[in-house]
């Protein structure tokens, strides 16, 4: 089993390696991870380039849903962005939020705040930065967020537990978010689940379903949802640098499922001060 500082440094230095490269480079890639085809980012990406805010120079193709499209972002919004890349959602967020509003773009590799920060200059956006940062302690004080998207990024988090923790603290009272994601349903094969590179292609870092929906909810949140959930099918070219020709059958044949989710969730209003007679002394 990798060891989460080990996955920590993978990450970054895989993030680092695909922020130095073009979208048609990962477009080849799982994730940006270097181990997959084509048929991989046709799986796993949704098309961005119909949505008001879409920049193509920060769409990387590292996605796994389309998190700002159901975010219900309001104009003077402020809106967060865990594992922020080179800006993509960032930049769709805030045409959504507009003038009036703020987004702020959390990422772990310095590479890609460089990037994002070189894209939202071009752009002349003086109102969306980027912040260097881990988001299990994330850069940001209390209570500051509208809004919370994010793009298939913590399931290549070790702590996720954290990151809710710090999701509920970040947002206002009343906020919400709304992340895409890569879950499973029943278990991966070890020799899946413990390879480094399938962890950096968004797949062995992934938990159960029901799992990350329970984390939301011991952590604070309620009117949980699931606003969009597609299967992921790893293609047998890719299985075979990990599985033998019978595990890959036993794999395809069994139980266990790779699904992108797209989740909504809501930090509750504080509660109202008690100012009647049945409840107060």
């Amino acid at each position: 089993m990798l060891h989460e500082i080990d996955v920590k440094e993978m990450v970054k230095q895989k993030y680092a390696e695909i922020a130095k490269q073009d979208k048609e480079t990962n477009m080849t890639s799982c994730c940006g991870s270097g181990c997959c085809t084509t048929e991989v980012y046709n799986i796993m990406s949704d098309d961005y380039s119909t949505l008001e805010g879409y920049n193509p120079d920060a769409d990387l193709g590292l996605g796994c849903g389309l998190p700002t499209q159901f975010a219900k972002i309001k104009a003077g919004d402020v809106v967060v962005d865990l594992g922020s890349g080179a800006g993509n959602d960032c930049f769709i967020a805030r045409a959504e939020t507009g003038e009036t509003g703020k987004v702020i773009g959390i990422d772990f590799t310095p590479e890609m705040i460089e990037k994002a920060r070189a894209n939202a200059d071009k752009l002349g956006f003086n109102n969306v930065e980027f912040r260097q940062g881990d988001i299990e302690k994330m850069p940001l004080t209390s209570n500051i967020a509208d809004v919370i998207v994010s793009n298939c990024v913590l399931n290549l988090v070790p702590n996720k537990d954290g990151v809710f923790k710090e999701m509920f603290r970040v947002l206002k009272p009343g906020g919400h978010f709304s992340i895409s994601d890569v879950v499973l349903m029943g278990e991966l094969p070890a020799s899946l689940k413990n390879v480094a590179e399938m962890y950096a292609g968004c797949v062995s870092g992934a938990i159960q379903k029901e799992v990350y929906l329970e984390l939301a909810k011991a952590n604070g949140f309620t009117q949980i949802t699931i606003q969009k959930e597609k299967a992921i099918i790893i293609p047998d070219d890719i299985l075979a640098n990990y599985l033998t020709q019978g595990q890959i059958t036993e794999f395809k044949n069994g139980q266990t499922g790779i699904y992108s989710i797209t989740v909504y969730a809501e930090k509750p209003l504080e509660e109202k001060a008690c100012c009647g007679t049945d409840c107060c002394s």
